[in-house]
C-alpha cells in the first residue's frame, strides 16, 4: 500500500515543489535590494527572445512610471498544457491541506486562449460538507471603460480579446499558417503556396512537415480552424492529404520552420511568429527570398496570447503593473517593431519578435512603423456555424489516421497517386474529381470516417449531431455505465485504437485493390 501512494502524489509532490521554486529564490533577494527593485514571478512558456525583450521593457518603463526598477522572475517548465497541469496539481494539493490556492507566483503570461478557458475553471476537493473549492487565477479589477479603450470591441473572428470576467487579457495575437521554402517549391514545379489546400498537392509527397496535435495545443487549433471554415469533410480531406504527404511527424511547433529552412522540407503549418522569425533569419543571413509565411485568408484563426493573474499572487501590485505594461505601447511595441531603431524611442532592443499586436487603436496608428504591414482584425473570420465538438476529435483522429499508421497510410496514398488516372497537375483531387472508377472507389475508401457504438447502435462521425454524440457519450462519460469500452482505459484510448483499426482497413483496401 506504501508503495502505492508514493506512486500517486510523487508526480503532483514534484510539480507543487516546482511551483514553489520561484518564489523561494526570491526570498533570498536582500532587502535593500528589494527596495530598490519591484519584483514580478512570472510562469511562461514564451521563448528566451521574447522573455529577454519584455524583462528589459519592463523595467525601463517600470522606473519611468513609478519611480523604481522592475525585475522579472522567470519560470519556464514547458508549454502552456504543462503549466496547467503543474498549477492544477498545486491547487489540488492546497485544497487536500485546507490551505490557500496559489502564493508560489504572480503571472502566466503566453499560450493559446483555450489553456486560459481552463484556467479559470473552478477546481474542487473532497465532497459534501467537506467540499473545499478554488481557483488558479483570480480577477482584475478594471473598470469596463478602461477595457474599451484598451481594446475597442471584444472580438476578432470568432474569438474574444479578454475574459468578460476579467480572467485573462490578451497581449497578442497569433496566427496559424504556412511556412515555406521556394527553393523547394521551384524544384517540385510549385508557386508559393495561398491556401491550406495547397499543400495536398501530390508533388509534394514526401516534402510537407507536420506537428502531432497531441502534443502541441496549437497545432491542435490550426487544425480546427481549418475544420471549422472549411467544413467537416473538406477539411479533413486537406488534413488527411497533408499527412500522406508528410516527410516526419513532430513533437513540437518549432520544428517545423527549422525543418523547412533547413530544406528537410518544403512547407508545413506553423505559429505566425515562428514563421516569419525564420523568414527573417534567413534574410539577415543574405537569403532574402528563401523562406516565406502566409496567414490563408478566410481559412485561419486568429487568438489572443494571454496574461492572468495567479491567485494570492505574492506580489500583486507589481503584476498588475507588468499587465497594464504589456498593453501600453511599449509593450504593443515589442511584438512589432524593428530592433534597435523602433520608432519613437519604442520597440525591442535586440530581437525582433514578429509577432502581432493585441490593440486596434496600436496596429491602426503604427501601420506604418510595423515590421510586418499586417492587419489581424482583417484576417480574422468568423464561422457561421461553429462546431464545438470538432476540437475534441482531432488529437484521436489524427492518431489513428496517421501518427499509428504511417506505413499502410503511405502505401494507400503512393497505391492513390500513382494511378494512371490520377491528376497530377492540381492539388486537393477527391472521388468528385475523377471520371475512374477505380480511382473513385480508392479515393472514397480513403476519405471514408468511422462510426461509434452506442447504447442504442452505432453513430456515425460525419454529422454534428453524431460528433455531439460521440463526444458526451465517450469523451464525456456519459456512456460509461454502458460497457462500451474497458473501464480500465481511458475513453479516448479506446476510440483511438478502434478507429485505427478502421483506417488500416480501409488502407488494406486501397493498396490491395480490395476497394469493391
Amino acid at each position: 500500500m506504501r508503495a502505492i501512494v508514493i506512486k500517486d502524489y510523487l508526480l503532483p509532490l514534484c510539480l507543487v515543489a516546482l511551483a514553489a521554486l520561484p518564489v523561494v529564490l526570491s526570498k533570498g533577494i536582500s532587502a535593500s535590494n528589494q527596495n530598490d527593485c519591484a519584483r514580478v514571478i512570472i510562469y511562461t512558456p514564451h521563448n528566451e527572445q521574447i522573455r529577454s525583450e519584455f524583462a528589459a521593457g519592463f523595467a525601463a518603463w517600470h522606473r519611468a512610471k513609478y519611480g523604481q526598477s522592475g525585475e522579472v522572475i522567470w519560470n519556464t517548465p514547458g508549454g502552456t498544457s504543462e503549466i496547467r497541469k503543474m498549477l492544477e496539481a498545486n491547487a489540488i494539493a492546497a485544497l487536500r491541506e485546507g490551505e490557500p490556492v496559489g502564493g508560489n507566483a504572480d503571472l502566466v503570461f503566453g499560450g493559446g486562449s483555450y489553456e486560459y478557458t481552463q484556467f479559470k475553471k473552478e477546481l474542487t476537493f473532497g465532497t459534501g460538507d467537506d467540499l473545499r473549492k478554488g481557483r488558479i487565477v483570480d480577477q482584475v479589477p478594471m473598470e469596463q471603460s478602461e477595457l474599451d479603450a484598451i481594446y475597442g470591441e471584444n472580438k476578432v473572428g470568432d474569438a474574444t480579446l479578454y475574459d468578460p470576467e476579467h480572467y485573462w487579457f490578451g497581449t497578442a495575437l497569433s496566427g496559424f499558417g504556412i511556412v515555406y521554402n521556394r527553393d523547394c517549391l521551384r524544384t517540385l514545379g510549385l508557386e508559393d503556396p495561398k491556401h491550406w489546400e495547397d499543400l495536398t498537392d501530390a508533388r509534394l509527397n514526401g516534402w510537407i512537415t507536420l506537428v502531432n496535435p497531441s502534443q502541441s495545443g496549437s497545432v491542435t487549433t490550426a487544425f480546427e480552424a481549418i475544420l471549422q471554415r472549411l467544413g467537416w469533410e473538406r477539411g479533413w480531406q486537406i488534413i488527411r492529404r497533408m499527412c500522406a504527404n508528410a516527410r516526419s511527424i513532430a513533437s513540437s511547433a518549432p520544428k517545423v520552420p527549422l525543418d523547412v529552412v533547413a530544406g528537410d522540407a518544403a512547407a508545413g503549418p506553423s505559429i505566425d511568429f515562428y514563421g516569419r522569425f525564420e523568414e527573417q533569419a534567413v534574410a539577415d543571413a543574405g537569403f532574402p527570398n528563401r523562406i516565406g509565411y502566409i496567414d490563408p485568408k478566410g481559412e485561419t484563426v486568429i487568438d489572443p496570447d494571454p496574461i492572468a493573474l495567479l491567485a494570492n499572487a505574492p506580489n500583486r501590485e507589481t503584476a498588475l503593473h507588468f499587465i497594464e505594461f504589456c498593453l501600453s505601447d511599449e509593450g504593443q511595441a515589442l511584438w512589432q517593431f524593428a530592433a534597435r531603431h523602433g520608432a519613437e524611442g519604442l520597440g525591442p532592443n535586440e530581437f525582433e519578435l514578429r509577432r502581432m499586436p493585441v490593440r486596434r487603436d496600436f496596429i491602426a496608428r503604427m501601420m506604418p512603423k510595423l515590421r510586418d504591414q499586417v492587419d489581424p482584425f482583417s484576417l480574422a473570420s468568423a464561422v457561421e456555424k461553429p462546431d464545438r465538438n470538432a476540437r475534441a476529435f482531432i488529437p484521436i483522429l489524427f492518431s489513428a489516421f496517421c501518427a499509428d499508421h504511417r506505413v499502410a497510410l503511405d502505401r494507400a496514398w503512393d497505391a492513390i497517386i500513382s494511378h494512371p488516372s490520377y491528376p497530377r497537375d492540381r492539388a486537393l483531387v477527391t472521388a468528385a474529381d475523377v471520371r475512374d472508377p477505380e480511382l473513385c472507389a480508392m479515393l472514397l475508401a480513403f476519405d471514408a470516417m468511422p462510426s461509434a457504438p452506442s447504447p442504442e447502435g452505432m453513430v456515425a462521425l460525419d454529422t454534428p449531431e453524431g460528433r455531439a454524440l460521440i463526444r458526451d457519450g465517450w469523451l464525456k462519460g456519459k456512456w460509461m455505465s454502458a460497457s462500451l469500452w474497458n473501464v480500465d482505459s481511458s475513453a479516448a484510448d479506446e476510440l483511438r485504437r478502434s478507429w485505427g483499426e478502421f483506417f488500416e482497413g480501409q488502407y488494406a483496401k486501397i493498396y490491395t485493390g480490395n476497394t469493391e
